[in-house]
């Protein structure tokens, strides 16, 4: 079974990936891909750097990381990204393989309102991250609900730290911290 976890990653941080280990680790996943948006439907104008930035960051906060891998379908078609597109693009390219789609609880609830919401649950099984205090809506799309640890660390704080000028040691893998100030990212306000 091979997890995907679809996103802006505007910076990955280590939420991410802590919340992506646990999933992999509970669901008994063979495999875990991280699929960046070019473009995300609801953030359309909204992302702070380029798909390829963004997918260059991810490459490198994974690159300890067996089992964890790039999935680059998104980057590859124009914007925006539908999550519908992509999983059908990923069974006719792999036809014998098992997905399945990992949520946030947010976007699990904004799940109706997806390009083609109906079909999602045709093309792979749908887990929900659920952090402590954060409810999961009750769905009959929704085939597993992973228990998280709450990590308060969100890539707008990341951003907003970048853009101050502090650290953010420890709020990224350091290779990403390395990479957002070699390329000046994160440098104008929001």
């Amino acid at each position: 079974m091979i997890g995907l976890f679809g996103g802006s990653f505007d910076p990955v941080h280590h939420g991410h990936l802590i919340v992506a280990k646990v999933a992999a680790e509970k669901l008994g996943l063979d495999a875990l891909r991280f699929v960046p948006a070019r473009e995300q439907p609801f953030k359309v104008g909204r992302h702070r750097t380029s798909a390829e930035h963004r997918a260059a960051m991810l490459s490198l906060a994974m690159a300890d990381m067996p089992g964890f891998s790039l999935e680059p379908s998104e980057l590859q078609r124009p914007g925006p990204s539908y999550t519908v597109d992509t999983l059908r693009h990923l069974r006719e390219r792999e036809p014998g393989a098992e997905f399945v789609l990992l949520l946030g609880a947010d976007a699990a609830a904004d799940l109706p309102a997806w390009r083609e919401a109906g079909q999602l649950r045709d093309l792979a099984r749908i887990a929900v991250f659920a952090r402590p205090g954060t409810p999961v809506a009750d769905s009959p799309w929704i085939s597993a609900v992973i228990e998280v640890p709450a990590i308060d660390i969100s890539a707008t704080e990341v951003r907003r730290r970048a853009y101050q000028g502090l650290s953010i040691r420890y709020w990224v893998p350091d290779l990403v911290a390395e990479y957002i100030t070699t390329h000046r990212l994160y440098l104008d306000p929001e």
